[in-house]
């Protein structure tokens, strides 16, 4: 398992984690992070790896300003970026990774709406 980092003051308040190059900060006051967050987070960081970090990023905050545009709510804009969809998804399945395709988060963009 990688290793977790715990901050007081990231990431923001209503975010338990945030996984910035691979690596996984937890908001300290949230306690420590759920086998399901973790899990969520190494999807990410598949994610990252198979998008060569730097367009990851990219796309994440481009699909960001997209969704934004498209429901005028930052957190359904968040909830709706398709590498979130395919985290959320599939964070419960704890196997995911292990039989998980390449690039399978791009089948998850769509118009959204959860």
């Amino acid at each position: 398992m990688k290793k977790v980092f715990y901050s007081k003051r990231f990431p923001p308040k209503g975010f338990a984690a945030i996984n910035l190059f691979g690596v996984i900060i937890g908001r300290s006051e949230y306690g420590t992070l759920s086998v399901r967050e973790i899990n969520h987070e190494k999807i990410h960081s598949k994610q990252i790896i198979e998008m060569l970090w730097v367009f990851f990023y990219l796309f994440y905050f481009v699909e960001w300003i997209v969704r934004l545009i498209q429901f005028r709510n930052p957190m359904q804009a968040y909830y709706n970026i398709s590498f979130e969809r395919e985290a959320y998804r599939n964070d419960r399945n704890l196997d995911y990774l292990a039989h998980r395709k390449w690039y399978s988060s791009f089948k998850y963009i769509r118009r959204g709406s959860e």
